[in-house]
């Protein structure tokens, strides 16, 4: 598992409630999906950010309105978001054990009916952010303010879903959504002049950050609201053997 967490750069400045012998630990312990092991690796920085730093969500909370809503739009690979989950009391860590086993609810794609903690079904490129969007718009309509932070891969933005969601939560000043983009030059098509930029011509308010960084993430997930919606690319890429930067 050393791919997972090496480079890893963690906090000097706050106390991390989870740490990265407990991450390694439960990530440990799903076996039998080897090709999704990089999609898995490439989102743990932003998941453990947003779970031990930022989002006000919680198995005691799950239930309430006002909670903020995560939803792995990368669904493909979940190992990471699993282990989260099971780091923060939604899940039983011995449940991680069933990975990939006939019956096991931890499918190979997140399932909101079966996986406490879980917001929305995924795994089919583009829908978290529509859902996402959708989202906003009826906590706005309910005088609500909790956040909505969608997690999506660099090759979802092949599908035409985003770019529809990406206009409309610039149009209507959706500032209580959050999209955190792990670019890890997986995307066919990309975008010309970068994913950023992308946000940026819809009216979102864009940050690029290396995604292996906690403080580069903290900051640019807990900025001061301008009353735009917000895009958060994550930069990953793979290292060389041995490498641990």
């Amino acid at each position: 598992m050393h791919d997972a967490f090496s480079g890893i750069h963690i906090s000097q400045g706050g106390i991390m409630q989870t740490t990265e012998e407990t991450l390694r630990s439960l990530f440990g312990r799903m076996v039998g999906d080897e090709k999704h092991i990089w999609a898995a690796a490439s989102t743990l920085n932003a998941i453990w950010v947003l779970y031990d730093r930022v989002l006000d969500i919680s198995p005691d909370n799950i239930d309430d309105p006002d909670r903020d809503r995560f939803y792995l739009s990368k669904g493909h690979g979940p190992m990471a978001y699993y282990a989260m989950l099971a780091a923060k009391g939604f899940i039983a860590p011995e449940m991680l054990d069933t990975w990939t086993q006939l019956g096991s609810p931890l499918g190979l794609h997140p399932d909101r009916m079966l996986v406490p903690g879980v917001e929305i079904s995924s795994g089919s490129l583009g829908h978290g952010l529509p859902l996402g969007v959708g989202t906003a718009l009826g906590l706005r309509a309910e005088g609500r303010r909790a956040r909505v932070v969608v997690l999506l891969g660099d090759g979802e933005f092949d599908e035409g879903s985003n770019h529809e969601a990406i206009a409309i939560a610039g149009r209507l000043g959706l500032d209580r959504v959050t999209a955190i983009v792990i670019d890890n030059r997986s995307a066919s098509l990309g975008w010309p002049g970068g994913i950023a930029s992308r946000f940026e011509v819809e009216g979102w308010r864009s940050t690029t950050v290396d995604g292996r960084d906690h403080d580069e993430l903290y900051r640019a997930l807990t900025q001061e609201s301008d009353g735009r919606p917000q895009a958060v690319v994550a930069e990953i890429r793979k290292l060389r053997e041995g490498s641990a930067a």
